[in-house]
């Protein structure tokens, strides 16, 4: 059976994360339009051709203050112009990975690639208008913009896909409680920095790994949500608090046995989020079998 896959980059989504229905309230990265992120963790491939645009924009903006106040104006709103299209160039392509790391996705509530290809064509519009003023050239010069801003980031995902006979409502209450997990993992991932270890951040990373594991896993099957909220809150929770615990005792006194019981505590949450993980797969599994043996005894019984 499809499931349904929402966040902070979906239609319909944008409201800050919670747990259960009564807490639901409006918020952002794991809706295509709330994940970045809720997005993939880290950057999209290729994103750096968004901050070679953003580079791109001074060769507006230094020039604007050596000429005269029309020409100024003209060359500030082009370099303006670029700085926001090379951002929304930035976060669509952010949009587009989240949308293609997952099985079950929703296309974006704002087409950020074809947004910005139109804010670069308008840049390069204005530009063409303080050259060689009002005239067909600068109108070539901002279609021309706009294909290339098109050729180098491409198009935005504009249709769902694996949405087929999902429930929004329990989309929605998955979205809100991904998010929240993610800001959770985000703060525990901040404040090992201050312990000063690159192992102990690396330990982090790997229990990250685990939970989003299980983020992907209620993510696809929005009815594992119930199963699993304590393991995306108070789990969660438990463990960030107990990161920012240690970090500050770690960095003053650098106590072995503090570090040897948090690097416990970090292996037996991924062995529980691993755990839950394998058990909501393993009773999808139970589910689809139940429904394959109803459905072949109907089949048996209305061929006779």
């Amino acid at each position: 059976m499809a499931k349904r896959y929402g966040g902070k980059y979906s239609p319909g989504q944008g409201g800050s994360a919670g747990v259960a229905p009564e807490k639901l309230a409006p918020e952002p990265g794991l809706n295509w339009d709330s994940v970045p992120v809720a997005r993939p963790e880290g950057r999209a491939p290729g994103e750096w051709r968004a901050y070679l645009l953003f580079l791109l924009s001074f060769a507006f903006l230094f020039p604007a203050f050596g000429d005269g106040p029309s020409a100024m104006m003209l060359g500030l709103l082009a370099g303006g112009a670029l700085i926001l299209a090379a951002w929304l160039a930035r976060e669509g392509m952010r949009a587009r990975a989240a949308f293609e790391a997952r099985k079950v996705a929703r296309r974006p509530a704002f087409p950020r690639l074809a947004a910005g290809a139109v804010v670069t064509g308008v840049a390069l519009a204005l530009g063409g208008v303080i050259g060689q003023g009002i005239t067909l050239m600068p109108l070539l010069y901002g279609l021309l913009g706009a294909g290339l801003h098109f050729g180098a980031f491409g198009a935005d995902p504009m249709k769902d896909k694996g949405m087929e006979g999902i429930d929004r409502f329990q989309t929605e209450r998955v979205a809100r409680a991904v998010s929240e997990a993610e800001k959770t993992l985000a703060q525990m991932k901040d404040a090992i920095l201050r312990a000063g270890d690159a192992t102990l951040e690396a330990r982090v990373d790997a229990f990250a790994q685990s939970a989003r594991a299980l983020f992907r896993r209620v993510e696809e099957d929005p009815g594992d949500l119930t199963a699993a909220r304590k393991y995306l809150s108070v789990y969660l929770t438990g463990a960030r608090d107990a990161t920012v615990k240690f970090a500050d005792l770690w960095a003053n006194t650098k106590d072995p046995k503090a570090r040897t019981d948090y690097e416990t505590l970090l292996t037996d949450l991924e062995t529980t989020f691993a755990d839950r993980s394998k058990a909501l797969l393993e009773n999808d599994h139970s589910d689809l079998d139940i429904e394959i043996s109803v459905l072949r005894d109907r089949l048996k019984f209305e061929t006779r």
